[in-house]
């Protein structure tokens, strides 16, 4: 044995609002619990959140986008390093990052996973949960809950929106060589996109 530490396995969730990634990766997390497998589940956003707090920038984390987008930029590099650092300690199965692969700014879109973020997790696959735009569509319309701005207005806005932000999955992708998963989230069968999203966990 070369006594070499085991390197983390990191796996990075994305999908839109609405797309109903909260409830996947909730269902996700307790199937894995029933079958042994060790998850553990962060947010990148809070850890952005933390970073800012320290720095004495915040007190509430939807300030975050008010903030200016060199600044973000500062607190997306550093959360990323933390990710890492509490990857390669904690040493879970799967360490599970979930956060978006593009955010709709005021001033454009805002890839969620840029050179700086991508290159200091180091994932081994990137899974994109998506549904129908309609679907996506029609929850945004019921569901309070959805923290969404409005920023995409109909089901065209959103298809084009869903479009992007695969292309910026498969980019990131590419400076890692990192897998990218497209997984459906098709209304009332959230246990499938679960079921095929934990296939792909066991075989990393």
């Amino acid at each position: 044995m070369s006594g070499k530490a085991k390197s983390p396995i990191i796996v990075i969730i994305v999908g839109i609002p609405g797309v109903g990634k909260t409830t996947v990766l909730k269902r996700l997390q307790e199937r894995a619990v029933r079958e042994g497998l060790d998850i553990k589940v962060v947010n990148f956003g809070d850890y952005m959140f933390e970073e800012a707090k320290k720095l004495g920038l915040i007190s509430h984390r939807d300030e975050i986008r008010k903030l200016p987008i060199h600044v973000q930029l500062d607190l997306q590099e550093k959360a990323a390093k933390k990710i890492r650092e509490d990857a390669e300690k904690e040493k879970h199965d799967i360490f599970i990052v979930d956060t978006h692969a593009l955010v709709h700014t005021a001033t454009g879109f805002w890839p969620g996973l840029p050179k700086h973020v991508i290159e200091n997790i180091r994932p081994y696959l990137i899974v994109n949960i998506e549904a129908s735009p309609e679907e996506i569509y029609a929850r945004r319309m019921r569901d309070a809950g959805v923290r969404f701005r409005m920023d995409e207005k109909n089901v065209e806005e959103i298809r084009e929106f869903m479009f992007l932000a695969r292309i910026s999955s498969i980019a990131s992708a590419v400076l890692t060589g990192s897998t990218v998963k497209f997984v459906q989230n098709k209304e009332g069968r959230v246990e499938e996109a679960v079921k095929e999203i934990l296939s792909a966990l066991k075989k990393i």
